[in-house]
Order: structure tokens, then sequence, then C-alpha cells
């Protein structure tokens, strides 16, 4: 392969664990920016960071126990999700449009509206039920 061409980089992936705190948002927020920036995807830091912020605040506010951040690259797809110890599905999100001046309810309809792909599955851990809710960006 001659020099000049760029390789792929080698996938990665980080977590973070955090009590079950609403400050937990912030350390998440501000940890997701450090990761990306580190790794040169200053590009969707923002909207990263947004997305991150309404997966973790929804599993500090609607559940009970612990919570993980999860951020994942791999071939051009950065993948951002929130573990959380309870395992009932989160509450389908709405149209956001008709959510604009709702006091709630907006989180998961922004991360809809914001993210290439998104979904949820059960996942345990540490012997723990719990979902995981991802998002992810395409960035190539």
């Amino acid at each position: 392969m001659p020099e000049n061409e760029e390789t792929e980089p080698e996938p990665w992936e980080y977590s973070l664990s955090v009590p079950h705190d609403r400050r937990a948002v912030t350390v998440c927020r501000r940890t997701l920016r450090l990761v990306l920036t580190a790794h040169g995807l200053i590009r969707v830091v923002d909207t990263a960071e947004l997305l991150a912020t309404e997966l973790v605040a929804n599993a500090v506010l609607h559940t009970k126990g612990p919570v993980m951040l999860r951020v994942r690259w791999s071939a051009g797809v950065l993948r951002v999700g929130a573990w959380d110890a309870d395992p009932e599905p989160p509450e389908p999100p709405g149209q956001l449009a008709n959510l604009l001046d709702a006091e709630a309810g907006r989180g998961l309809a922004l991360v809809r509206a914001s993210a290439d792909n998104w979904g949820w599955q059960p996942l345990s851990r540490n012997g723990r039920r719990g979902k995981y809710v991802w998002c992810e960006l395409d960035v190539a």
C-alpha cells in the first residue's frame, strides 16, 4: 500500500460507570468531549454531547441504580449509548415538532431526530438486568 494512502483507523471503545446522580450527566458529557477530541472527531462533538446528555439524563431521571456511558467508533460510525439497571423498554419517542412546548418527553424524540440511527436492547451487566439505549452518527 502506498505511504500516502490513508488507512482506516482501528476501532475503539470507552465505558464510563457513574453513580445514580444528576451530576453524572455533566461528567459523561465532558468525558465524551475529551475522548472525541483526542480521536480527532471534533466535528461531531456538539451533536454527540447532545445525544449523550439526553441518553444519560434519561437513565438517571427515570431509573434507579448505576448508569454507564459507552462510546464506540468503528468503520466511520460513532455509537453513543447509556446502560441503566431498569430492564423496561424506554417510552417510544413522539414527534419532536409536537413536543416543542412540552416540559418533558423530548429526550428520545431529540435523539431520533438528531442521530442517524437509534435503538435499545435488553442487556445484563455484572449480574444486573437492564437495558442499553444507543444512537449512532455516521462520521465518514
